[in-house]
């Protein structure tokens, strides 16, 4: 096994934190880390994962359970260190945010995000539906979806149900 080095060890939990949105989103980004430097073995990710299922608590915690197997106490320590660093880093800028907000230069900043984000989410949409949409049907469905999502009367959970059933009924039911 190569020897760990806690500063890169440190580094690879705090970027799979960033880089994810809890729960499992870390784990790829740990495995291809991890493994490629002989840190870590499937074993040692099945284990953890298992532990961080069966323990009370946030899903997210099974790094910590990783970070005990491949590096003992130091590990698990930097693991939760690492994981929880970019919520305290959230709650400093929202606290930073508050102080600052009125800012005419800040909320022009702010609305200059938020058009961005609209931006990509509609690219993203385009895509979506451009690669997807192949027929009438298709466009019964998005279209159907989208009537229900903007009445902000029908919860998102069964506009995706009904969709379901929709695709279900008109590609796959059988006649």
């Amino acid at each position: 096994m190569t020897p760990v080095n806690p500063l890169v060890y440190f580094w690879l939990f705090l970027k799979a934190s960033l880089l994810s949105t809890g729960g499992l989103g870390n784990l790829p980004f740990l495995h291809q880390d991890l493994i490629a430097r002989g840190w870590a073995t499937e074993a040692d990710f099945l284990v953890a994962i298992a532990v961080g299922q069966i323990s009370p608590g946030p899903n997210g915690l099974w790094t910590i359970s990783l970070g005990y197997l491949t590096y003992g106490w130091l590990g698990a320590g930097l693991s939760l260190i690492a994981i929880t660093l970019p919520t305290l880093l959230a709650l400093v800028v929202v606290a930073l945010h508050r102080r600052v907000e009125t800012h005419p230069l800040v909320q022009r900043f702010t609305l200059g995000i938020t058009l961005g984000v609209i931006g990509l989410t509609l690219g993203v949409a385009w895509t979506l539906f451009s690669t997807t949409v192949t027929d009438w049907r298709g466009v019964m469905i998005t279209l159907g979806a989208l009537a229900l999502a903007l009445t902000k009367r029908v919860p998102i959970v069964l506009v995706l149900a009904l969709a379901a059933l929709a695709g279900w009924l008109l590609y796959g039911a059988p006649l």
